[in-house]
């Protein structure tokens, strides 16, 4: 007789646990969804965060063939070690210009300043404008290739049909030759690829035409 008795006890026990976890299964829910949010979130932060930290790590290394930036030209003189040079010119699609180099290739001294031009020219009846990505080949190189002035640096704006000369001024650095890994390099190559820029920079007021006189003197 006891044991019928209990029985009853122990189903209405065993259903306040079902229904308890049933109730704590949407707050559960609730949290496991804000977790996924956060993950999903920090995710996007890094992935924007990944491309500067990219273009840092590649101009500060050379990596993937990124060219360095140079201030001045190197303190101590040419070596007699000579290397060619080759130059490259491409147009991505969208933009119309016709982008070649003067010279097809050069022959310089390690630690020679050198200044070389591409001829760049607009092709369309419009005003355009590009910006020029580079690298050098092989990629190793990169770090040791130095630019104290390339058109690269900024956006280029073109009139309809213009034609340009943009200097390239450059030096190997005579730290290649100590570097064992370059001992038998006798070619180093010279990219460039203009882009078109759909939204150039605004320029400041200072860079626009001259004020013209208004109303008679």
């Amino acid at each position: 007789m006891t044991n019928q008795a209990e029985a009853p006890t122990t189903q209405v026990e065993d259903n306040s646990k079902v229904t308890s976890k049933v109730m704590a299964r949407p707050g559960r829910d609730a949290t496991v969804a804000g977790l996924c949010g956060l993950l999903v979130a920090l995710m996007v932060g890094a992935s924007y965060a990944a491309v500067p930290f990219y273009n840092w790590f590649c101009r500060t290394t050379g990596f993937n063939g990124t060219t360095q930036v140079a201030t001045s030209a190197p303190s101590s003189a040419p070596l007699a070690r000579k290397i060619a040079v080759r130059f490259d010119a491409n147009v991505a699609p969208g933009l119309p210009w016709k982008f070649e180099p003067e010279q097809t290739e050069i022959e310089v001294r390690i630690g020679e300043v050198v200044t070389v031009f591409y001829t760049v020219t607009n092709q369309s009846a419009r005003t355009t404008t590009g910006q020029a990505a580079y690298n050098v080949a092989p990629l190793t190189v990169g770090a040791y290739f130095q630019k104290i002035n390339c058109f690269c640096f900024t956006e280029q704006t073109m009139a309809a049909g213009e034609k340009r000369e943009m200097p390239v001024v450059f030096y190997v650095d005579p730290k290649l030759a100590a570097d064992s890994e370059n001992d038998g390099l006798n070619t180093i190559t010279l990219s460039y690829t203009f882009y078109p820029v759909r939204e150039p920079a605004a320029k400041p007021l200072a860079a626009s035409e001259p004020d013209k006189p208004k109303g008679n003197l």
